[in-house]
This record gives structure tokens, sequence and C-alpha cells, in this order.
């Protein structure tokens, strides 16, 4: 059980920081959630309560349940109320400039015990914790989406990162009710680096007009036994994400042509094509 004192914070109330959000409430710790504007917040704690209403319609929550989760959730503008917080998990969007500004602000602020994570898919560990003065605290906490779905967080150490924060960050992840997998602080880590040739191969193969997105997404589920196709998958995390993080990776590893991103997904991305988030991505998908 969660320490009911214990709080998270989290940064960014988007898709990833709502959902990692909605998980830490859900364990029965106070959650700070924080963004620059009220407004985000709103959407992303709509967000949420539609999941949980859902899970209250379908029995798997009670009323008085699903209260006590959103009665655990703090919004806030003012990253300076990130103090007092055990745990700290940044989910901004993916610039590097702008998660180093994040955490030297949030080192300054949170005492020398708080840990600091990134919730980064592609980044550099080290990197994000380049600008802070006690390095040791900082560390990725890599969710998967959505969150209060997949059971498997990367827990990933940076070149100054203690043995102590691990053991830590580790401990917490549990205390979320997810499964800790411990990895280095190498471009994509373990699962986005795997993930890569999944991607790559399927916008390779409709490029080269050999099948069509439904049926790649078809084959590969009903002869890989994959729940999801690679182009439904692309959508439910957003192209958007899933081609920065082939692009970092790609120039992570020198350009390794196994990484070259694909020129269909950077024409969804420049045309706004993002997914599910976004109404259509490689397929259609009803908004109201």
């Amino acid at each position: 059980m969660a320490n009911p004192t214990a709080k998270i914070t989290i940064i960014g109330a988007g898709t990833m920081g709502a959902g990692i959000a909605q998980v830490a409430a859900q364990a029965g710790f106070e959650t700070l959630v924080y963004d620059v504007k009220q407004e985000f917040i709103e959407t992303g704690l709509g967000r949420v309560k539609s999941f949980l209403k859902g899970s209250r319609e379908r029995g798997k929550l009670s009323a008085e349940q699903e209260q006590e989760i959103l009665n655990r959730f703090r919004p806030s503008t003012d990253l300076a109320d990130a103090q007092g917080s055990a745990l700290v998990i940044e989910a901004a969007p993916e610039k590097l400039d702008l998660k180093r500004d994040i955490f030297k602000q949030l080192d300054a602020l949170c005492a020398p015990e708080t840990l600091l994570a990134t919730n980064t898919s592609s980044f550099n560990i080290t990197a994000i914790a380049s600008g802070t003065a006690y390095q040791d605290r900082v560390l990725g906490l890599h969710f998967f989406n959505p969150p209060p779905l997949m059971a498997l967080v990367e827990v990933i150490q940076g070149d100054h990162t203690s043995a102590a924060t691990i053991e830590k960050a580790t401990q917490l992840v549990k205390a979320l009710g997810k499964t800790p997998a411990q990895a280095k602080d190498t471009p994509g880590f373990i699962v986005n680096r795997v993930a890569r040739p999944f991607y790559n191969e399927a916008l390779r193969i409709l490029g080269d007009g050999d099948a069509t997105v439904e049926t790649i997404d078809r084959i590969m589920k009903a002869a890989g036994n994959f729940r999801m196709g690679p182009f439904e998958l692309m959508d439910l995390i957003g192209n958007d994400i899933n081609f920065a993080a082939t692009e970092s990776l790609y120039r992570s590893f020198f350009e390794d042509p196994r990484f070259r991103p694909s020129p269909i997904q950077q024409r969804m991305v420049g045309g706004g094509n993002l997914g599910r988030k976004t109404g259509r991505g490689f397929y259609s998908y009803d908004k109201k």
C-alpha cells in the first residue's frame, strides 16, 4: 500500500502525464498535476475522469472508489508546489532544452532526497541531468501508453544516478502497481530500441506498395499474436511521439540505416494526422 502522506508530482498533463497521474492516484498517493496552463490540466484530468467513469460503468470501480481517486489530485500551475514530493516525474514534450530547464528548476526547489525522474522515451538521462547539482537522484522512469493499462516501467540509471536512487525508485514503481525493469542509459533503452523494426519495417512495406495498412495490421495480429498491429499502435501512441523517438534513435546511433525514419510518418506528422488524439492517423476515429 502507498504511504497516504506521500506525494508524487507529475510535470505535464498531456496524454502520458495524465495517465501517470492516474496511476499514482489509484495507488493511493496524493498526486500533484502541474502544467503551464490550467486549461491543459483540465483537459488531462478530463481524460482521467472519462477513464474512471468507464471503469465504474463496467463494474471495476465503485462510485466511492472513483471519488477517492479524484480527491487525491492537486492541480497546479506553480512549479514550486512540487516541494515536499517523494518523487517528481517529468512528462513534458520531447524537447531536450525544455527538460533540462525543468530539472534545473526542480533541483533547486526540491529537497535532496526527492527523486527526480523523466519519462523520456528517447533522450539520454545523463544529458537531462547535466544541469542539476544532485545528479545522483535523477533517473528515467519510462512508462508506456496508456499508463493505467501497461504494466511495464523501465527504470533507467544515468551515469551519475546512485544505486540507492534506483533501488528506491524500483520500490516506488512496485508501490504504483507496476512491474519495474532496470535498464542502462542507452539510446531507446530496451523497449523503444527493440520496437523500431516493428514500426519501421511496416512503414517500408507500406511505402513499397506491397500491402495496405489494414492488411499489415491484420497479419501481424493473426500470425504474430500481437494485440495491435503496428499502424494501430502508432495511432495510439501518437505519430508525432513515435516519429520523434525514431528520429532521436537514428541520430543517437549516428544515422544507422536500421533506425532511419520514414517519409510516410513525416508527412503524417506534418499534416497533423497524429492518430487517435487528433481523430485521424493511419485510421479515422470518431471524435464525438
